[in-house]
């Protein structure tokens, strides 16, 4: 197998965390608009994440946050996030690293994301692990919010799963 010297890998998961960022980005700047909200999983290990020793010892490895009605103080950076958040009545403040994100979901509109975080450089290397793939789920409704009809419209689209490692000679 040949070399990936570019490493479309890591490139397609970094535009894929420019999708997270920008919406992030917007709704610090104006609010949550509609029905949208967001469920963000990420490890609580890579570096650069900030939580509490509680949250730690409660989510050793992963937490999923939910940013619907009750966050403050949303802040997005070019390489991170940071909220306020309650935990059974305990506000927290988490800083997150956008290279730690797993997973980033809006089931309002049926949209979902799926990263490797990026925890350490990657050495390039005829035994590189393979990539799991990016799973890009298609909405399940219609852009005025109304459920789709199956009926009427056809079956609902399928989940798309971009496998960055299908591309690669084996």
């Amino acid at each position: 197998m040949a070399e990936d010297l570019i490493r479309y890998d890591i490139l397609a998961q970094d535009a894929l965390r420019g999708v997270v960022r920008k919406v992030l980005s917007e709704v610090a700047r104006t609010g949550l608009p509609g029905e949208h909200h967001f469920f963000i999983s990420f490890s609580t290990t890579a570096p650069g994440v900030r939580i509490s020793s509680r949250l730690l010892a409660q989510y050793p490895e992963e937490m999923t946050i939910v940013i619907q009605h009750q966050y403050w103080d949303l802040a997005v950076t070019e390489h991170a996030l940071e909220i306020g958040l309650s935990f059974n009545g305990v506000p927290e403040r988490l800083f997150v690293p956008f290279t730690a994100v797993k997973g980033f979901a809006d089931p309002s509109v049926g949209f979902q994301l799926q990263f490797v975080p990026i925890t350490a450089p990657v050495a390039v290397a005829e035994t590189a692990p393979e990539t799991p793939p990016v799973v890009l789920v298609p909405p399940t409704r219609k852009a005025d919010g109304a459920e789709a009809d199956e009926d009427a419209d056809g079956p609902a689209p399928e989940a798309q799963v971009v496998s960055l490692d299908a591309f690669r000679k084996k």
